[in-house]
C-alpha cells in the first residue's frame, strides 16, 4: 500500500489522530499546532487517494482502509521507537532532556524538589515534568521515567517500589459541625477511576454517603475538602498538618498505596536517566515517614 514517498511524520500524525480521536488531542501529543496536524492528514489522504479517518460527532474514527493502514503504521512505530531508544540509551553525556511523569499528588511536594536538586548538581540536564492522571507510555517515549501508585505492566519496563503513601478521611471543621454524618457528602474520583482503591475504600467506609464532587485531580479533591465540600480521602502528608482539615474517623486505619518508579529497559543505563532515577529514589526514601507516618498500619494496595 505504501510507496517510498511515505514519511514517518505523516504516519505518526495519522496514528495520533486515530488514538486521540481529535486534531486537538493529536496536536498536544505531537507538540504541533492543530492546523499543522490537519494539513498533514489532508495531504496524506490526498496523496493516497483514500480517506483514512472519518470525522463524526464523537471524533475521528477509522475507515476500513484506515484500519488496514493502522496495523502497518503501528509496526513502523515500534521499529522507530526501538531505534530511538537504542540511540538515546547509548548517549553517555550527563546532559540533555529527561521527561518525567507522575500523579499531581506527588509532583509538587516530592518530585519537583528532587529534580531541582538534581539540576543543581547537573545543570545541563533539562527536565520536563508532566503531572498526568492518565499514564503516559514509556514504550512510546511519551515519558522517560514514571512515578506511579499502580504497578507497571510490560516485560520491557524495569520497575521498583520506592515507597508508600498513606491516605485517610478528612473534612473541614465547618462541614463536620453542620453535617448530617448519617448521610455525608463525599468527594471522590471520576467514574473512569472508580476501580481504584481510593474510590472503593471511601464507599465502603461511608455506605450511606453520596458523592457530590468528583475529580481525577487530587489537588481538586484536597481543595474541595478544605472548602467544606464534604469528606475526602486525602494523603496524610497534605492533610495532617493543615488546620483547615480534621480527621473524620480518627480510629480508621490508613489506606496505603505503594509508589513505583518505572523506566524502559533500553533507557535505564543512560547516565542522565540513571542520575534522575537515583535522585527520585533518594527523595522518596528521605521522605518515607512523611509519606507513610504509621508504616504498614493499614490496608495496602
Amino acid at each position: 500500500m505504501y510507496s517510498s514517498w511515505m514519511q514517518w511524520d505523516d504516519l505518526h500524525t495519522f496514528l495520533e489522530i486515530a488514538r486521540q480521536g481529535s486534531l486537538s488531542g493529536a496536536a498536544r501529543a505531537l507538540r504541533l499546532t492543530q492546523p499543522t496536524v490537519g494539513r498533514r492528514l489532508a495531504a496524506m489522504e490526498e496523496t493516497l487517494g483514500a480517506k483514512l479517518l472519518q470525522r463524526t460527532p464523537g471524533g475521528f474514527v477509522l475507515t476500513p482502509i484506515g484500519e488496514s493502514v493502522l496495523a502497518n503504521a503501528e509496526r513502523m512505530e515500534q521499529e522507530a521507537l526501538a531505534a530511538e531508544r537504542l540511540i538515546f540509551g547509548g548517549d553517555i553525556k550527563m546532559e540533555g532532556d529527561v521527561r518525567v511523569t507522575t500523579v499531581d499528588t506527588l509532583a509538587t511536594a516530592f518530585v519537583t524538589p528532587a529534580l531541582v536538586a538534581l539540576q543543581k548538581e547537573h545543570p545541563d540536564i533539562n527536565v520536563e515534568l508532566a503531572p498526568a492522571s492518565q499514564a503516559l507510555s514509556l514504550a512510546r517515549r511519551e515519558a522517560d521515567i514514571a512515578v506511579r501508585v499502580v504497578p507497571f505492566n510490560g516485560n520491557q519496563i524495569v520497575a521498583r517500589k520506592i515507597g508508600a503513601i498513606a491516605l485517610n478521611f478528612f473534612a473541614s471543621p465547618d462541614y463536620l459541625e453542620h453535617a448530617d454524618m448519617s448521610a455525608p457528602r463525599l468527594i471522590s474520583v471520576l467514574d473512569d477511576q472508580s476501580h481504584l482503591p481510593e474510590a472503593t475504600w471511601i464507599e465502603k467506609q461511608f455506605p450511606t454517603g453520596t458523592i457530590r464532587m468528583r475529580s481525577n485531580s487530587r489537588e481538586v479533591l484536597f481543595w474541595s475538602a478544605v472548602s467544606g465540600g464534604g469528606v475526602a480521602l486525602l494523603p496524610r502528608f497534605l492533610a495532617d498538618q493543615d488546620d483547615r482539615l480534621v480527621r473524620v474517623l480518627p480510629a480508621s486505619p490508613d489506606l496505603r498505596r505503594d509508589i513505583w518508579l518505572g523506566v524502559h529497559s533500553d533507557m535505564r543505563q543512560t547516565p542522565r536517566i540513571r542520575a534522575t532515577m537515583d535522585a527520585l529514589i533518594a527523595a522518596f526514601e528521605e521522605n518515607a515517614h512523611r509519606l507513610d507516618p504509621e508504616g504498614q498500619a493499614g490496608p495496602a494496595s
